[in-house]
């Protein structure tokens, strides 16, 4: 069975993975046939929001301790895993994809990966393995592989289409039930919040992304075969 790594950075949209997107992403997974595989850093968070009143909290919070509440547990540390254990790699929006992960909320353009969130990309993107970006989550896409000319999308919004362009991403606006996919660079792409209104609407492009991404997974399958 393909195993695909679901790669989370807390839990809450406002500051770790967003909830729902993380969870449409694993039953598309397991609606596929697919074994998911949940990934977190152990490092701590670079905030910790009140998802009440929008307000930061005078507390620390753990990225793979509250990442585990996502996956019920059954949760690894990235620094113990790596390409050779997946097939492929999903990586849902929320916050955390932009302050935790990446510094892409706070530096813009200017944005720093996590070493080993980059060395992982890297690793796998070198092996053919497919990756997919959800919501704001593309912005580590476009500061890892802005080199190589990917093409990705986070829906409409202007400013954050010029930040990933600025890093060398060509930005596709999308629907949020929509995808872009970069078949050369093995990279798929899909809006959901950053445009939908529900889980009704944000999953119909989080399916199309798994789906796209087991045919990418088939296609890296049969050029290594």
């Amino acid at each position: 069975m393909a195993r695909v790594g679901v790669l989370l950075s807390g839990c809450g949209v406002m500051d770790g993975s967003e909830i729902h997107e993380s969870v449409l992403a694993l039953l598309a997974i397991d609606k596929a046939g697919l074994e998911a595989m949940c990934i977190a850093p152990n490092k701590e968070q670079t905030q910790v929001i009140n998802h009440i009143t929008n307000k930061p909290e005078k507390e620390k919070r753990n990225i793979l301790i509250e990442s585990a509440r996502i996956a019920r547990g059954n949760i690894k540390d990235l620094s113990q895993v790596n390409a050779n254990d997946i097939d492929a790699l999903v990586m849902p929006g929320g916050f955390g994809a932009a302050c935790n992960l990446s510094s892409f909320a706070t530096e813009g353009q200017n944005a720093k990966v996590l070493p080993e969130v980059e060395k992982f990309l890297k690793e796998l993107h070198k092996q053919n393995k497919p990756i997919g970006a959800i919501c704001i989550a593309p912005n580590i896409l476009a500061k890892v592989f802005g080199d190589k000319n990917i093409k990705l999308t986070i829906g409409s919004d202007e400013n954050t289409a010029k930040a990933l362009e600025a890093m060398g991403a060509k930005h596709v606006n999308k629907k949020v039930n929509e995808i872009v996919v970069d078949e050369k660079n093995m990279l798929v792409t899909t809006p959901a919040y950053m445009l939908g209104k529900g889980p009704k609407e944000v999953e119909e492009g989080i399916n199309l992304l798994i789906q796209e991404l087991v045919k990418l997974m088939e296609k890296s399958t049969l050029s290594i075969s």
